[in-house]
């Protein structure tokens, strides 16, 4: 399952993307494939069950990305920043921050505040060191003031900054919220990483944020999106402010289109119009099967001339940031 992309030798020392998760929302295996069946079955969510996940790259939970960052490899100074917490959060961090050695969570940024992106705020407490009386430093979060919004009233008990009057101590994740702007001219540093925000349309009544990071590398990651609009599409392009080093696209169909997010023939256009030195996609429905559709895409890249393959949840690249 390992891609052919990579960016230095693998070394510890360097810095890494983790894929903690490359599925859409209702992530993969697609359960009405499996309480009813098609006749014949749909190849992809059958093999979805009867595979181990860590051994299965068609088995998806909600898009996440972990970035082990290394800031000074001399001095060993490695920070851990999350971006999405999902409905699957739990379960990537049990697969895959025990499989690649991941001891805590430094910052978490936020895409948007739909549910595959927020929904395991709750469990973020199981990254943090233990204290019955909420006696730790918080994780800073990076979010969105509509974001804020919406998640005090989804988690009030997690944005309260002091407990009423008669209130008994209850032990929640303690999180640190910060507010970023929506705008490519408003960068911010987590954990001493620079991001600079990537608006884009998720839907036309929606903005959501991509961002884009890295100096010695440039890489974009954008995973929900139906179009750019001019100014972020600017930043990110190679006829614009430069090309990136990687793109992290969405795809959520393999065919056809979709009112909210990009599907695999408008994702291969945009790849085509930012030109990007290689891609990996995120996001995909059951539609999309690795193997068969990444046989497709080295031939889609080989005439192209831009690499582009699916990530698969517990994908590593390594990457000098």
């Amino acid at each position: 399952m390992a891609t052919s992309i990579g960016f230095v030798d693998g070394t510890s020392t360097e810095s890494a993307l983790i894929f903690l998760g490359s599925g859409c929302s209702s992530m993969v295996p697609n359960v009405m494939c499996l309480l009813q069946p098609s006749d014949p079955p749909c190849p992809v969510c059958v093999q979805s069950l009867s595979i181990p996940p860590e051994r299965n790259p068609n088995y998806r939970c909600n898009t996440s990305l972990l970035i082990d960052y290394c800031g000074d490899a001399n001095a060993g100074d490695r920070k851990y920043i999350l971006i999405d917490v999902g409905k699957t959060f739990r379960e990537t961090v049990l697969r895959w921050f025990v499989a690649h050695r991941i001891p805590r969570v430094d910052s978490i940024i936020l895409t948007h505040e739909h549910a595959d992106a927020v929904l395991g705020l709750d469990d973020v407490r199981a990254v943090q060191a233990f204290s019955p009386t909420n006696d730790i430093d918080p994780t800073p979060i990076y979010l969105s003031q509509h974001s804020m919004d919406s998640i005090a009233e989804k988690f009030p008990y997690l944005v309260q900054k002091k407990r009423k009057e008669g209130a008994e101590i209850r032990r929640v994740a303690q999180i640190d919220w910060n507010i970023i702007a929506d705008d490519c001219n408003k960068p911010f540093l987590a954990s001493g990483l620079k991001f600079t925000p990537l608006p884009v349309m998720h839907g036309e009544d929606y903005i959501c944020l991509g961002f884009l990071f890295g100096e010695k590398n440039r890489v974009a990651y954008i995973s929900d999106v139906s179009r750019f609009p001019a100014s972020t599409e600017y930043v990110i392009s190679k006829s614009g402010a430069g090309q990136l080093d990687l793109l992290i696209l969405d795809s959520l169909y393999r065919s056809g289109s979709h009112n909210v997010h990009l599907c695999f023939p408008q994702t291969l256009e945009t790849v085509k119009r930012l030109c990007p030195k290689q891609t990996l996609l995120i996001g995909m429905t059951h539609e999309f099967d690795h193997h068969k559709d990444n046989e497709f895409l080295m031939e889609w890249s080989k005439r192209e001339g831009i690499p582009v393959e699916l990530a698969h949840d517990g994908l590593r690249v390594p990457i000098n940031l």
